[in-house]
């Protein structure tokens, strides 16, 4: 047993200072600079409109009962690719399209953040000209703010990841009209569209949600046709830029 903490002791002190204690962050692959934090205060003071718009969308949110799911100021993030496009790394949907973020918040806070932990989203509405640029379907649901991309901020494999999103969307997702889709690594998506899948498979080859859990022996449920739970807005602090709950 000491050999073994002399071990542990002399590998330690072996990694790079930075290895030992740098955070676990995966948020760092999917956001790029400048729709960071310090580039949404950037944004949001650059022109004298924006605070107002974005606390009309922070209020509607609160209001509608999702205003702790995640900050607001994620929630405006467009596309990755927005720099490469030349376009903002952040905007204000719509206000015909706010109802579709409420959707899809609701089943985001009800449904996954209780399972997998706090996510954070890292791209919410573009508008036409972006969404071609960025490759987007002509249909994409990014383009009435129904869409989410996030990834989760506790430390879990891309495996646990999809059999646990199966499990919800298998169960929850079809009497929510709520679609689930997977990108490379931990990146996700939910939309309040319909009820769909893409980018799911299971370890020996089969298609969809049934497969990824009957090929990692769960065995399918049918989904329980039960009515969603009512959200109730926790009392806190409404300021966009404060910590979620």
């Amino acid at each position: 047993m000491r050999r073994l903490f002399l071990f542990l002791a002399l590998l330690f002190a072996a990694m790079p200072a930075a290895a030992q204690y740098a955070p676990f962050n995966p948020v760092a692959d999917y956001v790029t600079p400048g729709q960071d934090e310090p580039g949404y205060r950037y944004w949001v003071g650059a022109a004298p409109y924006r605070p107002l718009y974005v606390r009309a969308f922070n209020d509607y949110l609160v209001n509608n009962g999702v205003g702790g799911v995640a900050p607001t100021w994620q929630l405006l993030r467009t596309a990755s690719d927005w720099q490469k496009c030349g376009h903002q790394p952040f905007e204000v949907p719509p206000t015909f399209a706010w109802p579709n973020i409420v959707a899809a918040l609701r089943f985001v806070g009800a449904f996954i953040e209780p399972v997998v932990g706090q996510v954070e989203p890292v791209s919410v509405y573009r508008n036409p000209a972006l969404n071609v640029c960025a490759g987007g379907a002509k249909t994409s649901t990014h383009l009435t703010a129904g869409a989410i991309d996030m990834v989760p901020l506790r430390p879990i494999t891309r495996d646990a990841l999809m059999l646990a999103l199966c499990r919800i969307q298998l169960d929850k997702g079809s009497w929510n009209n709520i679609g689930l889709g997977f990108y490379k690594g931990l990146r996700f998506h939910i939309d309040s569209k319909k009820a769909r899948e893409w980018g799911t498979a299971g370890p020996r080859g089969g298609y969809g949600c049934p497969a990824v859990l009957t090929e990692n022996g769960i065995p399918y449920r049918a989904p329980i046709q039960i009515a969603p739970p009512i959200l109730v807005q926790p009392a806190a602090t409404l300021d966009p830029l404060a910590p979620r709950r």
